[in-house]
């Protein structure tokens, strides 16, 4: 007997017999008197280590910071992603154990540290110069989950915002402004996602008939801020300017801005910003910056379940795209029509 059967045997999901052995309160007092009738007439008495599916699981699941450039715990959009990803999975029974990539570490073979610690499956975050032990355990046994990162294994899955969707809502935007000269900053040429957005941002303005100019295509070495900056200084140094630049984060975006100030230039008024996150730091710059919001929560939960399914022997893995939303502030001034 385990926690699967007496879900089976209640007629309810897994996660929530979970939450009535952990004393979570938004069960329903009949669903609960329901399994736990069930529970004493099976004799079923969970240990600290039944807590688990099946008695074999360590109800641990590993956390991955992939790549050589990897996000930190500060950064603002991933962190939401996981704490949103740790609380369902909490719902769901496991704890998150965090893997280390740092130099000093002997072995990269992510998924012996994996067999090592016994955990159920492992969620992880997608990053840039991907090692080549991400794909090793994308493509063993363990079920996996990508953040921002396809994964092709038979045991894994991904979610991701929709990037050509993200892309074509900031052109859209952008020539509903009026603006016909756009310019584009993101990471570096080996990541993946700025690689997509890029790819969509190039293939809306040829769908616009917008004349395309490569000249204000810039990239830095990361997300962050400071390469926002060191980008935009770049473009700058071009001689011509586009009026409107969409960058690929909203780390890139404010760099950016700051960089246009620096040289006594107006957002919106000289040149207009689109960044893509919507970040909590959007809401306090000035301007204020119009962004792409792609929904964080629902991210982290959806990974949540995907792997959950993986683990459980439910899903064959797949992929989920979600929408984004675009919100307008200051850094993109007003509408001219619609």
């Amino acid at each position: 007997m385990n926690i699967k059967k007496i879900a089976e045997m209640a007629g309810v999901s897994v996660s929530t017999v979970s939450k009535i052995m952990n004393n979570y309160s938004d069960v329903s007092e009949k669903t609960k008197k329901r399994v736990m009738e069930i529970i004493e007439q099976t004799g079923y008495s969970p240990s600290n280590s039944a807590k688990t599916l099946a008695t074999k699981k360590s109800n641990l699941i590993g956390v991955i910071f992939a790549g050589e450039l990897n996000v930190e715990f500060t950064h603002p959009f991933f962190v939401e992603v996981l704490n949103s990803f740790k609380k369902q999975m909490g719902v769901l029974g496991y704890d998150l154990i965090f893997f280390s990539n740092e130099k000093f570490i002997s072995s990269g073979d992510y998924y012996s540290r994996c067999l090592h610690f016994n955990v159920d499956g492992c969620v992880i975050i997608s990053g840039q110069k991907m090692e080549p032990a991400i794909r090793d355990l994308d493509m063993s046994s363990i079920p996996c989950i990508g953040v921002d990162l396809e994964l092709t294994g038979k045991k894994s899955g991904y979610v991701m915002s929709d990037n050509f969707q993200i892309a074509s809502k900031v052109v859209e935007h952008f020539y509903l402004l009026g603006h016909r000269e756009l310019g584009f900053i993101g990471s570096t040429a080996d990541s993946d996602i700025s690689n997509l957005r890029e790819a969509g941002f190039v293939k809306a303005i040829e769908s616009f008939g917008l004349t395309l100019n490569r000249k204000w295509f810039v990239h830095g070495d990361d997300f962050f801020e400071s390469s926002g900056y060191a980008a935009m200084r770049q473009l700058l140094e071009n001689g011509s300017r586009p009026k409107a630049v969409f960058a690929a984060s909203d780390l890139l975006a404010l760099g950016a801005i700051r960089a246009l100030k620096e040289q006594g230039l107006r957002i919106p008024e000289d040149v207009a910003i689109i960044g893509c996150d919507d970040i909590e730091a959007c809401k306090y710059t000035s301007p204020t910056l119009t962004t792409i919001r792609q929904n964080k929560e629902r991210l982290g939960v959806l990974a949540a379940h995907m792997l959950f399914d993986l683990i459980n022997n439910q899903s064959d893995g797949g992929s989920f795209v979600v929408e984004p939303a675009l919100i307008v502030r200051e850094s993109c001034g007003s509408r001219l029509t619609g």
